[in-house]
């Protein structure tokens, strides 16, 4: 079942005089559970397609219908709504309220969408539990490392149930080890049937992926199957990252 389909899709920034073809002409399309890594150099478009499939941005033209509705012409409120109950983001730099715990910055989404203070608690806590996290929920960001960071990150991006979890170069401000860490948690997230888009320029993070999607000067350049080749492993909630 089709999750997201893309048709058409162009995105034009007027600079000054001059028009930027961010993308030209781009179709795709995502089903329910895939695993997919989007890549591409700088000036592909992969950052354009990205805020394009995250509703963070509409296309200048072309169709976009997310899980069966149209949302190439919503309006800014209608987005922020689907954005806040349908897409978990994921980013490079964590994007945590540093004078807050683990706790509420998890719980924060549920909070935007009026969710009872004990049921977001509860939410917030199992999701916390379920990346490992469950001995450090009253930690504040400075009192946990980098890799703990986005295991916050990413429980706050599942906390809503979303439809999809669109990560952008998560691991970009960690260590190789640590950020395969965070890739295997990405794996075993996957196998419990939640739909993964991730945006990287690593090949290496590109491989955990089961289709790949190459971006250049706007367009598709290819887009193909390849094996996973990483099994994913219990998480384990004494790991120290």
């Amino acid at each position: 079942m089709n999750i997201i389909n893309i048709e058409h899709i162009a995105k034009i920034y007027q600079v000054g005089l001059e028009e930027v073809h961010a993308l030209r002409d781009v179709s795709l399309r995502i089903d329910k559970n895939e695993y997919v890594a989007i890549m591409g150099p700088s000036g592909s478009g992969k950052s354009t397609l990205m805020n394009m499939l995250g509703c963070l941005d509409t296309p200048t033209r072309g169709k976009y219908d997310f899980n069966g509705v149209n949302v190439s012409e919503m309006t800014d409120n209608d987005l922020a709504r689907i954005r806040n109950k349908e897409i978990g983001f994921v980013f490079q730099t964590f994007n945590l309220l540093p004078r807050s715990d683990a706790l509420h910055n998890v719980e924060l989404p549920l909070i935007y969408a009026g969710i009872s203070f004990a049921e977001r608690r509860d939410k917030a806590l199992k999701a916390l539990v379920d990346v490992g996290l469950g001995d450090r929920v009253h930690h504040k960001p400075n009192e946990l490392s980098g890799g703990q960071r986005q295991r916050v990150a990413i429980a706050r991006a599942l906390v809503t149930n979303p439809s999809i979890i669109l990560a952008d170069e998560p691991t970009g401000n960690l260590d190789s080890k640590t950020g395969e860490e965070i890739m295997q948690l990405f794996n075993e997230i996957h196998t419990k049937g939640n739909t993964i888009i991730l945006v990287t320029h690593e090949e290496y993070i590109a491989e955990h992926a089961a289709r790949i999607i190459r971006l250049k000067d706007g367009l598709v350049e290819k887009d193909e199957q390849v094996q996973n080749r990483y099994i994913p492993q219990k998480i384990n909630s004494s790991v120290e990252l």
